[in-house]
């Protein structure tokens, strides 16, 4: 039954119809939250062994350095060797600090603005506060913080479209080919947020070889959803800082991960990975701000996972608990909207959400309605720079947090709310 194939007439009963089904489901007074990418109670319970990792007589490095003191501002070397190995780096091309890579981004394009980032031969290593305008290339859909960053330290923002492989890579390479004053690139390369993306091989390459005019652009690679499958194990992206390596151009890419979504958020453990140059360029940058992360949180975790084998077993246990959410979510969605030509939506293979475009002009009246039953969604254009959607069709669904019978509940107005939206949208065209 497809809606834009319907009549005035029809389509003023159809919406007659979703009215009354709507009105039924708004009745039950709920409450479900599905704004953001939160891990559920249940996730969050399997790494209860983090809080004993670490007893009162024994918070000692291999070395027997005291892990209680300041200093190590790189990170624990035993840290460093474990999530070296997960972000399939070296030791010495890691900085292994607090609790969120959120804030390891800031702090890097932060120290941009203030102080430049090292360039290539011949480039201009001045800060770019004093190299304005700085522009930002930003995958739509996206990620909101990302373009929050942006927008605070005041970049302009350019929005490049997501294919089924990664972004548009033409077009990636048409904006930093020829203008100096694009400084940088967000990425988030498997399981892309929202639309589930795992960057291609061919895409990855591009990334590291395309020419660019500033020789301090950095690729923002936020490998956040790096183990974080959905039950079929993770998939496989190319190493971008070994592909730029290859290609001759190596301080290109600064890589972040981290553990909030695998243990406990807010009480994780991030990296990030870059060339010797760039490491060594924001130890310097950190020197001033820290006098050492939270070494005890790092030796918890390396207890805690022991091992890659013991982090990707982990990994398993969560993609069992969040694999039938996403689950619930794929089945209502074709159950209730396939074949009526007013949505389309990703099926990931990991990751935390699942993106919903509906008809041109909806999506803020699907999110209305949606919030009117009981069901809070992300506001409409978050997933676009400075929060508009140009054809307000874009909706992040985060299904990790509730339970699978809330979901379901949780689907049913949602897809309702899609079809009400859509009928009264179409009569009146």
């Amino acid at each position: 039954m497809d809606l834009k194939t319907k009549t005035p007439d029809e389509l003023a009963a159809l919406a007659g119809e979703f009215q009354a089904a709507y009105d039924g489901l708004r009745g039950r007074n709920l409450s479900i939250d599905m704004t953001r990418g939160k891990p559920s109670p249940e996730q969050l319970d399997l790494s209860a062994g983090l809080l004993t990792a670490v007893s009162d007589d024994d918070f000692r490095g291999e070395d027997g350095t005291d892990y209680r003191n300041y200093g190590i501002l790189d990170g624990i070397p035993e840290a460093k060797r474990l999530f070296a190995e997960y972000m399939e780096v070296t030791p010495d091309e890691i900085i292994v600090g607090g609790n969120g890579s959120l804030p390891m981004m800031y702090d890097a394009l932060a120290g941009g603005v203030l102080f430049g980032m090292p360039g290539g031969e011949g480039a201009c290593e001045a800060p770019w506060k004093d190299q304005t305008p700085v522009k930002f290339l930003c995958p739509v859909p996206g990620y909101d913080r990302h373009f929050t960053i942006c927008e605070t330290l005041g970049f302009e923002m350019i929005n490049i479209a997501m294919d089924d492989d990664g972004p548009d890579m033409d077009a990636v390479e048409a904006a930093v080919k020829d203008d100096p004053s694009v400084k940088g690139m967000w990425c988030v390369p498997k399981y892309s947020n929202p639309t589930g993306v795992t960057y291609s091989d061919a895409v990855v390459d591009r990334l590291a070889s395309m020419p660019v005019a500033a020789g301090d652009f950095r690729v923002i690679w936020d490998n956040a959803y790096a183990a974080h499958h959905l039950g079929n194990g993770p998939a496989v992206v190319k190493n971008l800082l070994q592909a730029c390596k290859d290609a001759g151009n190596p301080d290109r890419v600064l890589m972040f991960g981290s553990t909030s979504k695998m243990t406990m958020a807010g009480a994780g453990v991030a990296m990030m990975a870059a060339s010797k140059t760039n490491i060594d360029d924001a130890l310097k940058k950190l020197f001033v701000a820290t006098i050492g992360p939270d070494k005890i949180n790092q030796l918890r975790h390396v207890r805690f996972f022991g091992d890659m084998d013991g982090l990707c077993a982990h990994m398993d246990k969560q993609a069992a608990i969040i694999g039938p959410k996403f689950d619930a979510v794929d089945e209502i969605l074709e159950r209730r909207l396939a074949g009526k030509g007013i949505a389309t939506w990703t099926k990931p293979d990991g990751g935390y959400f699942v993106s919903v475009d509906v008809l041109d002009g909806c999506a803020a009246d699907v999110i209305r309605l949606s919030g009117e039953a009981g069901v809070k969604l992300v506001p409409a254009g978050a997933t676009f720079p400075y929060g508009k959607d140009p054809n307000d069709r874009n909706i992040r669904i985060a299904p990790t947090m509730p339970s699978v019978d809330d979901i379901r509940s949780a689907m049913e107005i949602f897809c309702s709310a899609v079809e009400l939206a859509a009928a009264n949208k179409l009569k009146e065209s």
